[in-house]
């Protein structure tokens, strides 16, 4: 069962496409929650709701906020109809219909019919969702942001895209184009049914030169070999060979963590590219001391045989300096740019080489 309390709204802390965070009082303590107005509507201070508190009494990190579930201040009624039929959140006592691209009644339905091939268009394929900053801004710094760079965050992670601060801020300074949310992730600029799609549409309908596929903010992990949400990483490598685009991996290095099976490269980048990915991808590194490189070197060996990995090692510098630039703050786990480079310069890395290629096919 959920965890549930009653609470009142006492202040709106923050809105922002997709969301609300507010302060509510709990039996007498103040506490953060969440509230998504696509599905309970917009909150105001006095509300009377009802909250889960499950992620909280758990002392969870990310998510780890209270979520409204309904308003008792509002008189129960009838939302505006959604011109689309495709529930996400399916089945679930908070589903709600959106317009999907592939629908008969979607604008962009002949667009959708109308694809072929992704025609090598760069798609970065990512693990954790502070990866989609670094690599974004240096797409975009290195292509003077010419380059349309589209969002699709699958529904590994969080579910409404809402929820993601860093992207409302991505899009807002213009590092993020347009967002597409798939599976049963939603709140996208455009939604779709599956990851296949939501591609084609970053192609066809945002008319996108590059896409970043990524779960949203609260990767699940084990320490076990399979056991964690960016397994899909290697499912987004297989999805872009299969659609013509060309997957680039982003390698999940740290050399501030603690835990062993991240130290150097994680144990997540060596599953993803040695048994989940059935295709190749070119895989970004960036330039790193002597001795570093060595380390990752040593880590990747064993995935880079088995479908044809190919590596390219380059200067991660653009992307953390063009977040610097836009004053975008990004942390991993925790830790800032400065406290673990190495986890963000690969994900920059990654946005350079996208931005090469786009130079050479234009």
């Amino acid at each position: 069962m959920l965890n549930r309390k009653n609470g009142r709204i006492l202040r709106i802390v923050s809105e922002r496409p997709g969301a609300q965070e507010v302060i509510v009082d709990v039996e007498g303590s103040e506490a953060r929650a969440v509230n998504y107005p696509a599905l309970v509507g917009t909150v105001e201070v006095g509300d009377e709701v009802v909250l889960n508190t499950t992620a909280v009494e758990l002392a969870l990190g990310t998510g780890g906020d209270h979520f409204v579930i309904c308003d008792l201040s509002r008189p129960p009624g009838v939302a505006e109809r959604s011109p689309g039929h495709i529930m996400k959140l399916r089945y679930t006592p908070l589903q709600a219909a959106v317009l999907s691209v592939e629908e008969d009644e979607s604008p962009h339905r002949e667009q959708i019919q109308e694809f072929e091939s992704l025609d090598r268009m760069p798609v970065i394929c990512a693990e954790l969702h502070s990866q989609i900053a670094p690599a974004a801004a240096a797409l975009k710094a290195l292509t003077n942001y010419r380059a349309k760079v589209a969002y699709v965050m699958t529904d590994g992670a969080a579910l409404p895209i809402g929820f993601s601060r860093l992207v409302a801020e991505l899009k807002e300074k213009g590092v993020i184009d347009t967002t597409v949310t798939c599976g049963q992730a939603f709140g996208g600029d455009i939604e779709a049914i599956n990851l296949y799609t939501a591609l084609i549409a970053a192609k066809q309908v945002a008319e996108a030169d590059a896409a970043i596929v990524c779960q949203g903010p609260g990767n699940a992990g084990t320490d076990s070999k399979y056991g964690f949400s960016g397994i899909e990483q290697g499912e987004a490598i297989n999805a872009c060979n299969i659609l013509g685009g060309t997957p680039i991996a982003i390698v999940r290095m740290s050399f501030a963590d603690r835990r062993e099976r991240h130290h150097g490269v994680s144990h997540h980048t060596l599953t993803v590219l040695n048994e989940i990915a059935l295709a190749p991808a070119l895989i970004a590194l960036p330039d790193l001391p002597e001795e570093k490189a060595r380390t990752v070197a040593r880590g990747l060996a064993p995935a880079l045989s088995k479908v044809g990995h190919q590596v390219r090692t380059l200067d991660g510098g653009p992307g953390l300096a063009e977040l610097a630039r836009k004053d975008v703050r990004v942390t991993t786990m925790g830790r800032s740019i400065e406290e673990d480079r190495e986890f963000f310069l690969a994900a920059s890395a990654a946005g350079v080489l996208a931005a090469e290629l786009l130079g050479k096919a234009g």
